[in-house]
């Protein structure tokens, strides 16, 4: 079993009145109050759309994070 992931919220909450998503992780209330009963499937894709959220509010992406393999 998987365990649940970190909330992706980064301590800056305020909803954006025309979107209504949060300006620091870019959720919704309803994204927020339901992150801790999700399951770590359903966290993970949320995660994903939030990047994509992310993305189209600022143009700034993640970049992808090099790993030396052993």
């Amino acid at each position: 079993m998987t365990d649940k992931l970190a909330s992706p919220c980064i301590s800056i909450c305020q909803i954006n009145p025309t979107n209504g998503e949060c300006v620091g992780c870019y959720r919704t209330r309803s994204e927020i109050a339901r992150w801790s009963a999700m399951t770590p499937d359903e966290q993970k894709t949320l995660l994903s759309e939030l990047g994509q959220r992310r993305t189209a509010a600022t143009g700034i992406t993640r970049r992808q994070t090099r790993r030396r393999s052993a």
